[in-house]
């Protein structure tokens, strides 16, 4: 019979109130609830015991308009003038940017999803649910005072300028032609998360059989491992019509190891 150790009996206590409080808030986002198509997969996460959400967005595409001298467009310094979780319609775009007075820039944000997690290996699974999805820009972060995060996310972005000073600097015809970019990334990251709750219901249901049947348990490798399968070329200088036609189904070469950081004290 295995005994608990007090310190992990704090820990769990811990967890729990850590849980609690982050439940119990207001959602403070901009639209003000959790985004449609990841409600499930955030309720299914958060009715596990090992963890709960603290953040998500689903994906969208937006708008912004920013500082006339600035070129990094800060989100909470800037106007939103166009945002939307579905796939954008050109006439949608020209008429929002009538209304752009500095800087406005159209991106794709792929889905991201926060989640703390009880214990490293609880954080482990999610993040090898995460890899599998192709999600594979996504870390664990561990905190001093011991909160484990994992961070889902991808690299499948868009980020491109179209006006400056207020005055539109591309035609019309590339802005359909980057919509179409766009919208494609946008169903491409709808297809992920549908692969990401998929691999989550799977990777839940082994971990119950393993917790039931403890020989299962220790017969299985209990260490962590992902081997990254590595291109023997990489490509150079691509337009963005190559990276249109690669991108979205093998985006995200970087190692998709763990990234372990340690925040300060404070956190």
């Amino acid at each position: 019979m295995q005994t608990l150790s007090l310190s992990s009996v704090d820990r769990s206590a811990e967890f729990r109130r850590w849980k609690s409080q982050s439940l119990s808030k207001a959602d403070l986002s901009r639209k003000g609830s959790v985004d449609e198509d990841v409600v499930e997969l955030v309720q299914v996460l958060n009715a596990q015991e090992q963890f709960f959400t603290t953040s998500s967005c689903a994906g969208r595409i937006l708008l912004l308009d920013g500082g006339i001298n600035g070129f990094e467009v800060q989100k909470q310094n800037c106007c939103w003038l166009l945002v939307t979780h579905k796939p954008c319609v050109k006439d949608d775009v020209i008429v929002a940017l009538k209304k752009a007075n500095g800087d406005a820039v159209l991106k794709f944000e792929p889905f991201v999803l926060h989640v703390q997690c009880r214990q490293l290996q609880d954080a482990q699974i999610l993040h090898s649910v995460a890899i599998d999805s192709g999600f594979r820009n996504s870390g664990i972060t561990v905190g001093k005072r011991g909160k484990t995060m994992l961070a889902v996310r991808s690299t499948h972005g868009l980020e491109v300028p179209l006006s400056h000073k207020g005055k539109l600097m591309v035609t019309e015809e590339y802005i359909d032609f980057l919509l179409n970019v766009a919208n494609q990334k946008m169903e491409e990251n709808k297809k992920r998360i549908g692969r990401f709750y998929n691999c989550l219901q799977r990777a839940l249901e082994r971990e119950a059989i393993s917790n039931s049947h403890p020989k299962i348990k220790e017969k299985n490798n209990p260490s962590y491992t992902y081997k990254k399968k590595r291109n023997s070329e990489k490509a150079h200088g691509k337009s963005i019509t190559e990276e249109n036609n690669k991108e979205l189904e093998n985006d995200d070469d970087d190692n998709p190891g763990i990234n372990v950081a340690i925040f300060p004290e404070d956190y």
